[in-house]
């Protein structure tokens, strides 16, 4: 069939071909000095975002998922400014309901020791706790 701009004959519209970009290589092994995850700084951001949004919050069962997903939305947002080139986040964000009850958590991850980090913040209220957790990993 003939097409006349974008539109063929039988009326569906054509796809445009997709063009590549190239890119060179930059063969760094590593991030660039005074460029790394900065655990401490990073925790400042993941306490402050825990005691201002969660404050006067109530535990729900039924909220808890969707508040665990928009905080940890909220923290890879907020990190996105202040984190270095070619690094990678990973935030992993626990809401429970307070009462007389021992939790323990644990994270495990395989990373270099020379250029990756993580760090952690909890939040403790009348009804609640919070814990979020963040590992920044350099992408090669």
């Amino acid at each position: 069939t003939a097409a006349l701009y974008g539109v063929s004959f039988s009326g569906l519209y054509l796809q445009q071909p997709i063009q590549e970009v190239y890119v060179e290589n930059t063969y760094r092994m590593g991030p660039e000095p005074g460029c790394h995850f900065s655990a401490s700084r990073t925790q400042q951001i993941l306490q402050a975002i825990l005691d201002s949004y969660l404050e006067g919050v109530c535990y729900s069962p039924d909220s808890c998922s969707q508040l665990c997903q928009m905080l940890a939305d909220l923290v890879l947002s907020k990190l996105k400014d202040v984190n270095p080139p070619r690094y990678k986040l990973v935030c992993q964000v626990v809401v429970g309901q307070s009462g007389k009850q021992g939790i323990r958590m644990a994270s495990r991850s395989l990373m270099n020791p020379n250029t990756d980090n993580y760090t952690s913040a909890v939040f403790h209220n009348h009804s609640l706790f919070a814990v979020a957790l963040v590992h920044g990993l350099y992408f090669e």
